[in-house]
């Protein structure tokens, strides 16, 4: 046994280590072995049964063959497991099938893959692999199925893929692949699927895949083809999905494209420059399930009433053409298509239908899903029969500017009220006046309501004040009139616009009742009386518009809480009264108060005159205690704060351990802050935050510059953000967390409390402040790609260490751009951990990863906090994930998460899934658009690989911001696909 355990010790595992194994050879053991060793994580223990003591046929993923006890099948997909490829797999010589898909494998696919004779099944999908697909994977000549789908893999496909003549599944999509489509994959007749998107191939699509007549899916979306759509493939009888959308195809389609698709179901063409009529032959496609021509803007003439045909048609989208519909003959088609008895959805938007829609649209099918008609020329009335679709849940009838519309006239029909499904109803920017009919109480599943820019007159009915599901309502610009209802029901309320109408009375107090409130606009109206206090318990309230109103009294202290309030206007009303100082007060560009003459005080920029002084008489005993009292109370509170000053000042000099420090500072007094900040001189602030200030000084005798933050201990909770962050910064230590030296705790030069902390100074400020410059700023100073890749690597790799390699995960609850500070080498480092959180690792499997030892409500910034934050979730790594991500995408957009584009709906996260990944040219920093502008023409390949990049980390990001924390990548992996594609691009440049 012993001489046995020597031999594989040694690497010879010949005698009764493979024999043990059942491997005649050992070989199998050995490569196994060997690619245990290059996996470098295993977070699901994938491998822990991989040993020795254990039958190699009994480990997890391992199948062999009964017979020769040699391994034929290795499956660990979807086990995370991150590290390379052994190129030992190569030497498993009895392996039919390999799935590896759904890790974070790197490196490159190895040639010795190639000598896998017997691969039947290859699946490396779902990775990080790189280079080129090695030709000598051509070797594999069983191979049936090959996906390397889903990877960073870059270079042509080879021509000699030819030569794989029993492959049925060739799944090469979501990669960075280059060149054209090989016309020999023409030639391999026994191809089923064929899926080639999301890459950026060029030319035209090959005729010779009219060959391939056992052809089931072919799908080439999202690349650069250009040309005309070959007519062979339509003579492929067995296509079942034909899928070419965001290409550059152009042409119109066959006349008798239908005539010749019996068994085709999906046929997406959409995002093309496809041009002319849509053939009346479609009609005979009768298995086709989902038609996609929209956004070609060339399609032309009428909708074809044969469509009506497709009795298996489920959704027809036909948006961005200029498909008409002038009279009844246009309007064949609705009639037609109420014989689709599946049809889920129909998207006309933005076509040039026009005039009076039929009462046949409420003979649509029952199961109508989504039904918009935006965007069009439409008038008359809005046929009552609409509600007979019962199952609709969004209707679309708006028009998206303000100046066009669609001209529908008369009531809003009250039989809306009968679609009960319905979540989403736009009926904005059109001529319907009469009441608001109280019918629409009844759509108990409404979220979303936009009956802005009409004329509707009349009270808000209370009934659509009571369905709790409303999270986005739009009633402005109308002449609504009369008292604002009762809002208490409305819970889950984000945004309400109710400007510019004829609104009396004063504002419910039951609007402080819904707590998600984070957009109100009431101004235009006639709204009297005071500003409720309850408005202050609207705590992620970001923006407040009470504008041109008659409201009277004084301006609530309860708004300056609001911490997230970034947009207040309280303008042309009857306020008066002192203005507040603190919150969103102290920032006069935030803040409308014009047209308020009764107004004073306030800070100095907003320049308001000063308030009167109340002075009182000084008679009987008020003259007393003036002239007695006041003398004595003040000699025994200067006698009380010399003893304080003397006796407080040595007790937190001893109490107060020094911050862990390389440099071992000692503790400095207020005295020497003062000095090293010219008494905390405005011409020294470099930032202010949420507690605090903080001041560049020279410490004369470190003769050190450094960064002061002074805690505003007036504040609430200021003395505890000093507190926390104390308790942070002793406990944690990494490179790209900002240096702190020491803390001062102390008392001021007139006996106040002190608190602040001493930071090594970041010559080069803030991530905020170099991707939002200000006007003027030379376009030299602006990042480049590898400065933006380096500082997302650095701030990932600061949060893993934080969520994962802490002896208490800590929570940093304030990740956003203002809080990265950035070294001479702009090396970022993550500051401000005044409202970090202490996490427990759970010992309970069932409570999750984390569990809270603490909660102190919402904190962060507006724009960077997870949603599930403002629903009242709990604290959580997770939240962190989602700041991350939003930081990321705006690293890569140069837009702030508050950007105004950002709006009704529209958030930076939704804006860029739906432009991901067809679409990122319009979407990255201007100034990384102008960096790839001057690549030399030959650097294309360079260029390619940089957008593929671009792509890649956009991806990230949005695995960050899931809306389900559950679905959200954790740190540690988002920071290991970072660290990928930062080797990437430093290997590829």
């Amino acid at each position: 046994m012993v001489l046995l355990l020597l031999s594989y010790g040694a690497g010879g595992i010949k005698g009764g280590a493979s024999m043990h194994n059942g491997d005649v050879n050992g070989t199998d053991l050995a490569s196994l072995l060997d690619f245990k060793r290059v996996i470098t994580n295993d977070p699901f223990g994938a491998m822990s049964s991989w040993n020795t003591s254990t039958h190699l046929c009994r480990w997890k993923g391992v199948t062999c063959d009964q017979r020769a006890q040699r391994v034929v099948a290795l499956d660990l997909a979807g086990q995370t497991l991150t590290g390379q490829i052994s190129h030992s797999l190569g030497n498993m010589s009895h392996l039919t099938s390999l799935n590896l898909s759904d890790n974070l494998l790197s490196g490159r696919v190895l040639p010795q893959l190639g000598n896998l004779q017997k691969l039947v099944f290859l699946d490396l999908s779902g990775n990080s692999l790189q280079g080129i697909i090695p030709e000598a994977l051509i070797n594999c000549t069983r191979l049936r199925t090959l996906d390397v789908s889903r990877n960073h893999l870059v270079g042509d496909i080879t021509p000699n893929v030819a030569l794989l003549s029993n492959l049925r599944n060739l799944w090469l999509h979501s990669n960075n692949l280059t060149g054209i489509i090989p016309p020999g994959i023409g030639n391999i007749t026994s191809l089923n699927t064929v899926i080639l998107q999301g890459n950026m191939l060029e030319g035209s699509i090959p005729d010779e895949l009219g060959r391939l007549s056992n052809m089931s899916y072919l799908l080439l979306g999202g690349n650069r083809l250009s040309g005309r759509i070959p007519e062979v493939l339509f003579n492929l009888s067995h296509i079942q999905e034909i899928a070419l959308p965001l290409n550059m195809l152009h042409g119109p389609l066959p006349s008798d494209l239908g005539n010749f698709i019996p068994n085709l179901q999906q046929l997406y063409l959409g995002g093309n420059m496809l041009e002319g009529h849509i053939p009346d032959s479609l009609g005979n496609a009768t298995e086709l399930q989902w038609l996609d021509l929209a956004y070609n803007q060339g399609f032309t003439g009428r909708i074809p009433p044969s469509l009506g045909k497709l009795r298996k048609i489920e959704k027809l989208g036909l948006d961005m053409n200029n498909l008409e519909a002038r009279d009844s003959w246009g309007w064949e088609f609705l009639d037609a298509l109420s014989n689709c008895t599946r049809l889920k959805m129909i998207s006309l938007h933005q076509n040039l239908l026009q005039g009076v829609l039929p009462n046949s649209i409420g003979n649509l099918s029952s199961s109508m899903d989504n039904l918009v008609l935006s965007n069009n020329m439409l008038s008359g009335l809005v046929p009552s029969s609409i509600g007979n679709l019962h199952r609709v849940t969004k209707l679309g009838l708006d028009f998206n500017s303000f100046t066009d519309s669609n001209n529908f006239t008369g009531n809003i029909p009250a039989a809306i009220g009968n679609t009960s499904q319905m979540s989403e109803l736009f009926l904005s920017n059109n001529q319907f006046h009469g009441i608001i009919p109280s019918s629409l109480g009844k759509l108990q599943q409404l979220s979303k309501l936009d009956l802005s820019y009409n004329n509707l007159e009349g009270n808000i009915p209370r009934e659509v004040f009571t369905v709790p599901t409303i999270v986005q309502c739009g009633l402005s610009h109308n002449n609504l009139q009369g008292l604002i209802p009762s809002l208490s029901s409305l819970q889950q309320l984000s945004y309400l616009d109710l400007s510019s109408n004829k609104l009396t009375g004063e504002i419910p107090p039951t609007l402080g009742t819904c707590q998600q409130l984070e957009t109100i606009n009431m101004g235009q109206n006639f709204l009297s009386g005071s500003l409720p206090t309850s408005l202050g318990n609207l705590s992620i309230l970001t923006m407040l518009n009470l504008s041109h109103n008659n409201l009277t009294g004084s301006i609530p202290i309860a708004l300056s809480k609001l911490q997230f309030l970034i947009q207040l206007d309280l303008s042309d009303n009857h306020l008066e009264g002192q203005v507040p100082t603190d919150g969103i007060f102290r920032n006069a560009t935030a803040i409308l108060l014009e047209g308020n003459r009764q107004l004073c005080g306030g800070v100095l920029k907003l320049h308001m005159p000063l308030c009167p002084t109340v002075y009182q008489s000084k008679t009987g005993r008020r003259h007393f205690l003036v002239k007695v009292l006041v003398p004595i109370l003040g000699i025994a509170c200067l006698v009380l704060l010399a003893y304080l000053a003397i006796f407080r000042k040595k007790m937190f000099r001893k109490q107060l351990p020094l911050l862990p420090s390389s440099d071992q500072f000692a503790i400095v007094s207020f005295k020497d802050l003062a000095q090293a900040t010219e008494n905390f001189a405005q011409t020294n602030l470099i930032g202010r935050g949420s507690y605090g200030s903080v001041y560049q000084g020279n410490l004369t005798e470190a003769n050190m510059v450094v960064a002061v933050k002074v805690f505003h201990l007036d504040m609430q909770g200021a003395d505890r953000s000093f507190m926390t962050e104390c308790k942070a910064l002793r406990s944690i230590r990494h490179r790209n967390l900002l240096p702190v030296l020491t803390s001062c705790s102390t008392i001021d030069s007139v006996g106040n409390d002190f608190k602040a902390l001493v930071y090594k100074f970041m010559p080069n400020g803030n991530l905020d402040t170099w991707l939002h410059p200000k006007s003027g700023t030379n376009a030299s100073n602006q990042l480049s790609l590898s400065q933006r890749i380096k500082i997302a690597v650095d701030i990932a790799d600061a949060l893993q260490y934080l969520h994962h390699d802490c002896e208490n995960p800590i929570i940093h609850c304030d990740l956003k751009p203002s809080n990265v500070l950035l070294d001479d080498d702009m090396t970022a480092h993550l500051g401000d951990f005044g409202i970090a959180h202490f996490y427990l690792k759970s010992k309970s499997p069932a409570a999750g990863d984390l569990s809270s030892i603490s909660s102190i409500g919402l904190k962060g910034t507006i724009g960077y906090i997870a949603p599930e934050y403002a629903g009242g979730g709990f604290l959580s790594t997770s939240g962190d994930v989602y700041s991350f991500g939003v930081v990321l995408l705006e690293l890569l957009t140069g837009k702030r998460p508050t950007d105004p584009m950002f709006c009704n709906g529209l958030s930076i996260v939704n804006f860029i899934e739906r432009n991901y990944p067809d679409v990122i040219d319009h979407i990255i920093d201007t100034y990384l658009r102008e960096d790839l502008k001057e690549l030399a023409p030959a650097m294309l390949d360079e260029e390619k690989a940089v957008y593929q990049l671009l792509l890649d980390m956009l991806g990230v990001a949005l695995s960050c911001t899931r809306q389900n924390p559950s679905e959200r990548v954790n740190m540690r992996e988002a920071a290991a696909k970072l660290q990928v594609i930062k080797i990437s691009y430093i290997s590829g440049m």
